[in-house]
């Protein structure tokens, strides 16, 4: 079957008998064209179900509607890890009152990212971009600076003024909410299982932990790249060491459910023996036995905020300030307790 043809102002000029600068004064609602005509040309264009080309209007220089989103992730986690499923529906939840559309793109390292912005912005495929996991010394904000791309930050603090708005959750009052919990129930070695030590927000969690020590707290830290197989390999690890912490803190829920198969696998008592938390909760948590603390966070909300920030930066012509995003709040369920005696 032949592919259905596009319609084009050309195609609507010819059926409507009128030349191609008059369709296009009607469709964009300019004189130079009388009433009659401009309705009738719409009639023609709304029969034909035409659409504005997006390669036309990014030679034009107006607005695509379309907002970029690059995560650095391997891709077979995306659809494992409820934060990411619910930060893209809070996003296109934000961008729907202004029939926005999300670009998504999966990519290794940083330098894809860079590489993809630098494209976007070379084709005019995105009007901005939503940047998530800031590092110290973050070389991505440059590039989007050189190439005029505008973004919003999903960070750990408020931006400097000048700099990309951020939609910010205080990482450090989330850390010190989940910590301080174990730290009371009694544990006195807590492991925390984290994501790549560059990102701003794993370091912060980290801090948290090891400046504990002032309370008697021996915090372990144990880097990752988020998957499964290495939060497997890092529990085996802990709980094979002659000094077993008795907590251990994961950075997200999946790598908490890894986790707790380990200690099913290596007959260790959740929570009689070990209590398990999670940085993010989502229904998996809820739902595994023991149920697994977390703190809950309004991810969909957090998206959403950073669609209507991003798309206020993009009508002004200064840098916008940041926003707070939700506070989280914790849950505590069956997987965590005071340590055995």
């Amino acid at each position: 079957m032949a592919a259905h043809k596009r319609v084009t102002i050309a195609d609507i000029a010819r059926f409507a008998g009128v030349s191609p600068g008059a369709v296009s004064f009607a469709l964009n609602d300019r004189p130079g064209v009388s009433q009659e005509t401009r309705e009738r040309i719409l009639a023609i264009a709304a029969e034909h179900h035409w659409q504005p080309s997006r390669a036309a209007r990014a030679l034009g220089g107006s607005r695509l509607g379309v907002i970029g989103l690059v995560v650095e992730r391997p891709a077979r986690t995306l659809g494992t890890e409820a934060f990411f499923t619910d930060l893209i529906s809070g996003i296109q939840s934000g961008l729907a009152a202004a029939n926005g559309s999300l670009q998504l793109r999966m990519v290794t390292d940083t330098a894809g990212e860079i590489a993809t912005y630098r494209a976007w912005a070379g084709s005019h495929q995105v009007d901005g971009v939503i940047v998530i996991d800031p590092r110290d010394d973050d070389p991505r904000f440059a590039v989007l600076d050189e190439v005029g791309l505008p973004a919003v930050v999903l960070g750990s603090a408020p931006s400097a003024p000048g700099e990309h708005a951020a939609v910010w959750l205080d990482d450090r009052a989330a850390a010190h909410t989940l910590f301080d919990y174990i730290a009371a129930l009694g544990h006195r070695r807590i492991a925390y299982v984290s994501g790549p030590e560059s990102f701003q927000h794993m370091r912060l969690r980290a801090e948290v932990l090891t400046g504990l020590a002032g309370r008697g707290v021996a915090g372990i830290v144990e880097a990752t790249d988020f998957s499964l197989q290495a939060a497997a390999e890092t529990t085996r690890r802990l709980l094979s060491s002659a000094e077993r912490p008795t907590a251990v803190v994961y950075d997200n829920d999946v790598m908490a459910v890894s986790g707790l198969r380990v200690t099913q696998e290596m007959g260790v008592a959740v929570p009689g023996e070990l209590s398990i938390a999670s940085f993010d909760d989502s229904v998996m948590t809820e739902l595994m036995r023991p149920s697994i603390t977390s703190l809950t966070r309004d991810t969909v909300g957090v998206g959403e905020l950073a669609a209507g920030l991003l798309i206020t930066q993009l009508d002004s012509p200064e840098p916008v300030p940041s926003i707070p995003g939700p506070a989280p709040r914790l849950t505590a369920r069956e997987s965590t307790a005071p340590p055995h005696a």
